[in-house]
């Protein structure tokens, strides 16, 4: 860890505590000696959180007013001080590409990508006024790599990594390190919040891929096995702890196998070829 950062017990914003990945890190940083601040979209989760134990506070990512109050608070409680951010507040919206409307493409950006844009250029003043400061985000393998009915979060993550890129290049030398994390398959509630959105926005009954629709709709509520090599959240917390306390932080965190096979495959294969190998590897989600 910093010498700045290890002169009091750090501080963390973290985004998405309400289940999964983002709970995880919440629980884990506190038993590491950090002030969490975790956060949620809901006033029910916030309330859990803090029954919890938690210091937890209400962020929604698609809405401006939320994300400032939260800033706000947050930096009234420390004093204007915040050592590290961690967005990993997301969802994922299935449905071929076809399908999405320009409303649901739009409410997938604003959480995934411009919610958590404007999140950072909060934090980023704070951060270069005190020299340092630590922005990791959570990307995905579909950052990189796009696999068919998830145009919308591959679209959103392509985005966030390009960002990333360009903001860590922008912020050389500041003192505040940007770091990507590329988790495959993790146990969560993912694909609950993916089925609730998927019947919530998609009309399969009149869609060309209505019956590609059922496949994915069994898969979605959990008739269907998990990805293989799926790993529990603590995958992901490993690395998370190391972009946040190594002097070296590094700028991509490859995590589960699924993501160290397609980055090692898209530096071998054509695009073609690459297309081949993932529709091959998705064949049983289209088959009902």
């Amino acid at each position: 860890m910093d010498e700045t950062m290890a002169s009091a017990p750090p501080s963390i914003l973290i985004t998405g505590c309400s289940s999964g990945i983002g709970h995880a890190a919440a629980q884990t940083l506190v038993q590491r000696g950090w002030r969490v601040f975790a956060t949620a979209r809901r006033e029910h989760q916030v309330a859990r959180l803090q029954e919890e134990g938690f210091e937890a506070l209400l962020l929604d990512l698609a809405c401006s007013d939320s994300i400032g109050a939260a800033v706000d608070e947050i930096l009234r409680r420390t004093g204007g001080r915040l050592d590290a951010l961690f967005n990993n507040g997301a969802y994922g919206q299935p449905g071929a590409v076809e399908d999405l409307s320009r409303t649901v493409l739009r409410e997938q950006l604003e959480t995934n990508l411009l919610g958590t844009h404007e999140l950072t250029t909060r934090i980023i003043p704070v951060m270069r006024d005190q020299g340092s400061g630590r922005i990791v985000q959570n990307s995905s393998v579909l950052g990189f790599s796009a696999l068919p009915y998830r145009g919308a979060y591959v679209c959103s993550k392509f985005a966030l990594e390009g960002l990333t890129d360009t903001l860590r290049q922008e912020l050389y030398g500041t003192g505040i390190h940007v770091s990507l994390l590329q988790p495959g398959p993790i146990a969560s509630r993912f694909r609950e919040n993916a089925y609730r959105a998927f019947r919530e926005n998609i009309n399969a009954a009149t869609s060309h891929h209505a019956v590609t629709y059922c496949a994915l709709e069994a898969r979605l509520a959990g008739e269907g096995p998990s990805a293989p090599f799926t790993l529990e959240a603590d995958a992901v917390i490993r690395k998370l702890v190391h972009a946040l306390e190594s002097r070296r932080p590094k700028a991509r965190y490859h995590i589960t196998v699924p993501t160290h096979l397609v980055a090692a495959l898209k530096r071998l294969l054509t695009t073609r070829g690459m297309d081949r190998v993932l529709l091959r590897a998705t064949r049983g989600e289209r088959e009902t």
